[in-house]
């Protein structure tokens, strides 16, 4: 069976809850594609006003982070059960801006997995190399190991619902894009190592999205790669154009 794209849009700090409803409002019939999955990751304070905006039309509102505890005194955490309450069903988790600047390991990405697995959210797991690492040649090893510690006791069943996202550091917001055979290259990687984990089902299954730089022009040669099922789009889902990668296959 065909794996159906999934193409996000992770909005990083951006948009006030107002602009968030008129960039809903804009984009609602630019991004009309029932062929293709597509998911909104907003802030948090933006959530509940895009998730009506977004009613009627098939755009799916997913959050940016979330914490690994039910509740408590964790202030300035959302929790799981915050987000399946305001109607969320994909939840970025371990994105390389949350490990740079806030601390995020592997190990706290573990566990926000297997949290948003426990509550029936579908977590979109980063993983991505910094220059030096490409340059060193150890990208493979490096995002093998940050998928093996993602996916600990993440069962088979829970980790072919997951999505994982290819994000290349150092194509992230700065104009440069891996090549096609370089995203390609690690997606098939990363399949590989899930069916190593788990077996070829689950592999083939999950999947895989490539992100940093996606435009409109890069899109349709980066997703008719055999194990590259959708993008994770920064700037460009700020804007009209991320319509054009939406429907990159029309």
């Amino acid at each position: 069976m065909a794996r159906k794209k999934i193409i996000a849009g992770n909005w990083k700090m951006n948009m006030t809850p107002s602009q968030a409803v008129e960039l809903v409002n804009t984009l609602k019939p630019l991004v009309a594609n029932d062929e293709v999955d597509v998911v909104f990751c907003v802030p948090a304070i933006d959530i509940i006003p895009a998730m009506e905006a977004a009613k009627g039309s098939n755009i799916n509102i997913g959050a940016e982070n979330m914490y690994f505890e039910e509740k408590g005194a964790f202030t300035g955490e959302i929790s799981p059960e915050m987000l399946v309450d305001a109607g969320v069903k994909y939840v970025i988790i371990g994105h390389s801006e949350r490990r740079e600047y806030f601390a995020e390991t592997d190990e706290t990405v573990n566990k926000k997995v297997l949290k948003a697995f426990e509550h029936d959210l579908t977590p979109i797991i980063c993983c991505g190399e910094t220059l030096t690492q490409r340059e060193q040649g150890v990208t493979i090893d490096f995002i093998r190991q940050q998928i093996k510690i993602a996916f600990l006791n993440v069962t088979a069943e829970q980790a072919a619902k997951a999505v994982i996202a290819y994000e290349p550091i150092w194509a992230i917001g700065t104009g440069k894009v891996a090549t096609t055979e370089q995203a390609q290259e690690v997606c098939k990687a990363i399949r590989e190592c899930i069916a190593e984990i788990y077996d070829d089902a689950t592999a083939e299954a999950i999947r895989i999205q490539y992100g940093g730089s996606v435009s409109a022009s890069s899109a349709p040669e980066l997703f008719a790669q055999a194990d590259i099922d959708g993008g994770l789009v920064g700037g460009a889902s700020l804007k009209p154009d991320f319509g054009a990668i939406v429907n990159y296959n029309k």
